[in-house]
């Protein structure tokens, strides 16, 4: 086991401890804390699967930016100690039968998704498009490393799925080793485009991302509610 695998884990852990501890508090100052501690390690988890992008835009927009004004709103705002949450039996049943359905639902996409990719086929486009952009005078490690199939998913393209199709009956190592003859027209030697096929391709995490961008905004309208200034009634 590689300390790569050993930091996922910790991480990965982390995670769901924070998330379990924002999911029991009662208090919203220590639910903001624990959040921090989720998505900080989310970030990580980004990090250490080659997507430094998504993981440094998890830091600065989330724990950087939202949860800090969160914090700020509410303990600026409140005119008294922080009060708990307080719930009745019937919703700590209805959050726990959601909570119930949404671990189903992670679950069999856990064992749904086929991390091989094809027999390996998705690690072997990646590690050929991380040399060809290398090649090319681009950097990963600088200018962004999205040739990763997590990266390409965010770019809507499954390398599961979408860049399997695309692939002829030989082993990609096999696949554009002629070089480009100028002027050569398609379909003769020298042309080194894959047959395409005619299947539509996947929308890649690009949904799941945009339903995050849907929570965060409820995130939002929520700090606003919790520190709003109570109107005072006039009797």
């Amino acid at each position: 086991m590689t300390a790569e695998i050993i930091l996922f884990w910790l991480f990965a852990f982390l995670t769901c401890a924070g998330a379990i501890l924002v999911a029991a508090s009662q208090n919203v100052v220590r639910m903001a804390f624990s959040l921090v501690l989720t998505l900080g390690s989310t970030a990580v988890l980004f990090l250490l699967l080659g997507a430094d992008f998504v993981g440094a835009t998890q830091l600065l927009v989330y724990v950087g930016g939202t949860l800090v004004l969160l914090v700020f709103g509410v303990m600026l705002t409140a005119t008294g100690p922080f009060t708990r949450i307080k719930s009745s039996p019937a919703d700590a049943i209805l959050s726990g039968l959601i909570g119930v359905v949404f671990l189903f639902i992670v679950a069999s996409t856990v064992t749904a998704v086929d991390w091989d990719g094809g027999n390996g086929v998705a690690q072997k486009i990646a590690v050929g498009s991380h040399a060809k952009a290398v090649s090319g005078g681009f950097n990963p490690a600088e200018q962004g490393n999205t040739t990763r199939p997590l990266g390409l998913s965010f770019l809507s393209l499954r390398a599961d799925r979408d860049l399997k199709l695309s692939l002829p009956a030989e082993s990609p190592s096999e696949t554009n080793t002629t070089p480009v003859v100028p002027g050569s027209p398609a379909g003769e030697t020298g042309n080194t485009s894959p047959p395409r096929s005619s299947a539509p391709l996947s929308a890649g995490y690009l949904l799941p991302f945009e339903i995050v961008s849907v929570h965060l905004l409820v995130v939002l309208v929520g700090a606003a509610y919790l520190a709003r200034t109570k109107r005072r009634t006039t009797t």
